[in-house]
């Protein structure tokens, strides 16, 4: 029976956010929400699209479905599983689209990182990470998109206490050289080290930003620099940005205010 003073849109509009919401992180396709709610089309593709326009949902192309969007999610969180299983999904169709081995690491207590996620295209020689790897504080491209979108000082601070290792004759180590590099990563929105880790590696990475604005994650990549390199690493950098990017929207992440979360429209060279 009918609810007194029930406006039928907006009932319409929380069963379809219910609906999202029960199967977090996956997307729900729009003939999917017509048919188990007893929807008109019209009317589902109007709500569906007046949500996305106040960030309560979020249209996934690549799947042609809806999930629950950065506005709303920003507001509610999401749980540690379901962010666990937004970051393996993006990797995983980023390492397919690469062919190189992309990863999830996380700042850790000792000021190293953690990787707590991997995905392994698991065709050729390539660079191996597993899950529980570390990477030393100063590891270039962690380093830069962890610490770049902070104020300096944090970083100034970290250093103090754990030293910029100078890995191979490559890598940037003088702190107003390391201003200018995280100046330029903010500006990109990814880091890049083209053998300043190791001189047989290079790698790119962005940061997942949490629901205050920082930092939480870094979305990364290694390759060997013979098939990696200034050449071709910018297409991939944006690549790991606009999927470092589609997590934190996917997980309620907010950006700082100089970040802009555009897709790139370049692919990375062959």
């Amino acid at each position: 029976m009918p609810v007194p003073n029930e406006v039928p849109a907006v009932s319409a509009a929380i069963r379809i956010l219910e609906r999202l919401a029960a199967e977090l992180p996956r997307a729900v396709s729009p003939t999917a929400l017509v048919n188990e709610l007893g929807l008109n089309r019209s009317t589902c593709y109007n709500i569906l699209t007046t949500l996305q326009r106040a960030g309560w949902v979020n249209k996934l192309e690549s799947r042609g479905g809806w999930t629950l969007g950065p506005g709303l999610l920003a507001l509610t969180g999401v749980s540690d599983d379901s962010a666990v299983e937004v970051v393996q999904e993006e990797i995983d169709n980023l390492s397919r689209r690469l062919g190189y081995v992309v990863f999830a690491a996380r700042q850790d207590g000792s000021g190293g990182y953690t990787v707590i996620a991997v995905s392994d295209p698991r065709r050729g020689v390539r660079v191996i990470v597993d899950v529980g790897d570390r990477f030393p504080f100063s590891a270039p491209a962690l380093m830069q998109a962890t610490y770049a979108h902070r104020p300096f000082g944090d970083f100034l601070a970290a250093a103090r206490s754990r030293a910029v290792e100078r890995f191979t004759e490559h890598t940037v180590v003088d702190l107003d050289e390391l201003a200018k590099v995280f100046s330029e990563v903010r500006r990109r929105g990814f880091s890049t080290s083209v053998r300043q880790f190791n001189l047989a590696q290079s790698g790119t990475a962005a940061p997942v930003f949490d629901r205050a604005g920082k930092p939480h994650l870094s979305v990364g990549t290694l390759a060997f620099s013979s098939e990696l390199d200034e050449g071709n690493i910018e297409p991939v950098g944006r690549l790991i940005s606009a999927t470092a990017g589609r997590i934190t929207d996917r997980t309620g992440g907010t950006y700082p205010p100089e970040v802009e979360n555009d897709e790139p429209e370049a692919e990375p060279a062959s």
